[in-house]
């Protein structure tokens, strides 16, 4: 079931609420049974073939975890260390035969002209996230941090409907407190007004900003799969638009999450803050899927070492990080390529900041027009990258990334040239070439690329703009920023109102949110 859904909105989301809130004046219990059962409902709407393999997995690492427990607990740390390593191996095999097991066969029959085959493997919806969620369980468990092994709060955790597909991904110490709080199962006008407001942001990004720019950059990526020769226009007309496709999908869908959340009292860790803003590639992670970046960087690079055995072990160690970060997303060697050159990124940046340092300078001092420099290198690294994530096989990728580095020439359309008036006569006079194209980009699309930059670069971020009702964990400090503040006021009712009815009116042209295929 799509949160941009009909059925989602007005069936039900509003008897989940009904239900939970009616339920909390009988038994807390109770009303946590109720959202588990209903999460598993919302779950199950896509297949419910595969219902029994989440329920199979909560009960297997809820057994798993208390086995780590009660270990941990009379200081048998071999015991419980040989539990945790056989359940993160039983998840980690699990997410491997659905997820990578025939592009690893692929990959071997290529190599070796065999045609061995598991037939066709559905891989089960938010598989990654509800695995590395129990992960994330299992580790903390074994850490001594988990005091609570109550079954259906920890059903809850893991299936809770806003999270269960795309993220963020939970530590179960941020959930369980409030899951055992007697005021999250009391109504709140607060909390609703904020959740609408929140929701309404994100159906609206998803609806009216993703989705249009899906529309944009599909042709050119499937001319490029074609193997249909671009021009440097088209390439990174295409490249910038699906960059903002990605950009508002996600975070309309983490806003949604959020604001969902919020309905039920429970509040959810940020998991999007702004990415384009970013300096460097380093606080581009620390921006984007934040809760994915703290998995990564808690249960994978700090075990390999981190940056505590030398430069050297430390660009490595990122560079494995990534990598498998990238395989995370999807079983395809593009995606392993966009890993990788994120751990290259990762691993410049860190080089060039210790470079810095060493010649006495700082690294995070810059004028104006320093971080602006900064911040266009860093956000022209990233569409870069998003080209391989997004290009279908490799040589589509570099078919794109060809046509952007000009290798096929620039062509602007011809019916910009009359329209430029004396500036397009100037251009046309000094070599730039005006003549017929593909019409894969259009006035509207260059338009829709220039707002879009001014939004992601200067207008507030939803939790900068809900600063004042503290929407999310994990926020940052500049979160505070900005003079435009919401309040409850009929106003920012009108708004979130306005936003939301635009958004419903177009819901016959949904579509699947990008991360549900991660």
């Amino acid at each position: 079931m799509l949160f941009n859904s009909n059925a989602f909105i007005f069936c039900f989301l509003p008897l989940t609420l009904a239900g939970f809130f009616l339920l909390a004046r009988i038994s807390t219990q109770l009303a946590a049974a109720w959202l588990t059962a209903a999460s598993l409902f919302f779950y199950g709407w896509w297949n419910p073939a595969y219902l029994g393999l989440l329920v199979a997995s909560i009960v297997c690492n809820f057994y798993f975890g208390a086995g780590i427990g009660r270990a941990v607990a009379v200081h048998a740390q071999p015991r419980a260390k040989g539990w945790l390593i056989a359940a993160i191996s039983a998840n980690l095999l699990l997410l491997a035969y659905f997820k990578y097991a025939n592009f690893f066969l692929g990959s071997f029959n290529h190599l070796t002209g065999g045609g061995l085959s598991l037939g066709e493997i559905i891989l089960p919806l938010g598989i990654s996230f509800f695995t590395f969620t129990q992960i994330a369980f299992l580790a903390d468990v074994y850490a001594g941090k988990v005091r609570e092994y109550n079954f259906i709060h920890y059903g809850l955790f893991v299936t809770y409907f806003p999270h269960l597909i795309a993220g963020p991904v939970l530590h179960h110490a941020e959930m369980m407190p409030q899951f055992r709080r007697a005021e999250t199962y009391r109504f709140s006008y607060e909390n609703a007004a904020v959740g609408l407001t929140i929701f309404a942001i994100g159906l609206f990004k998803k609806i009216m900003l993703a989705d249009p720019m899906g529309g944009y950059a599909r042709p050119v990526f499937d001319a490029a799969a074609s193997g249909v020769p671009l021009g440097a226009l088209e390439a990174w007309a295409g490249a910038l638009a699906y960059t903002f496709q990605l950009y508002f999908d996600f975070s309309g869908y983490s806003d949604m999450a959020i604001g969902l959340s919020r309905l039920f009292g429970v509040t959810l860790p940020l998991n999007f803050h702004s990415p384009y803003r970013a300096v460097n590639i380093i606080e581009f992670w620390r921006r984007w899927h934040m809760t994915l970046s703290r998995f990564l960087r808690d249960y994978l690079y700090v075990p390999l070492g981190g940056n505590r055995k030398g430069p050297a072990r430390r660009y490595l160690n990122l560079l494995i990080t990534m990598v498998l970060g990238g395989l995370w997303h999807g079983a395809g060697w593009t995606f392993v390529l966009w890993g990788a050159l994120h751990g290259a990124y990762l691993a410049i940046n860190h080089g060039w900041q210790l470079l810095c340092l060493r010649l006495g300078q700082n690294p995070q001092a810059s004028s104006v027009v320093g971080r602006a420099c900064s911040i266009l290198l860093t956000f022209v690294a990233v569409v870069v990258a998003w080209v391989v994530f997004r290009a279908p096989d490799l040589d589509a990728a570099v078919l794109m990334l060809k046509a952007m580095a000009g290798v096929n020439g620039l062509v602007l359309p011809d019916f910009w040239l009359p329209k430029w008036g004396i500036f397009g006569a100037w251009l046309a006079a000094h070599g730039v070439v005006f003549g017929e194209t593909r019409d894969l980009v259009t006035g509207g699309l260059i338009n829709w690329i220039w707002v879009l930059l001014l939004v992601v670069w200067f207008a507030p971020n939803t939790q900068q703009f809900m600063s004042a009702c503290r929407p999310a964990l994990m926020l940052p400090a500049d979160t505070t920023e900005g003079r435009l503040k919401w309040s409850p006021r009929p106003i920012y009712a009108l708004i979130a109102a306005a936003l939301l009815t635009l958004a419903i009116f177009n819901l016959h042209r949904q579509s699947e949110f990008l991360y549900f295929q991660f």
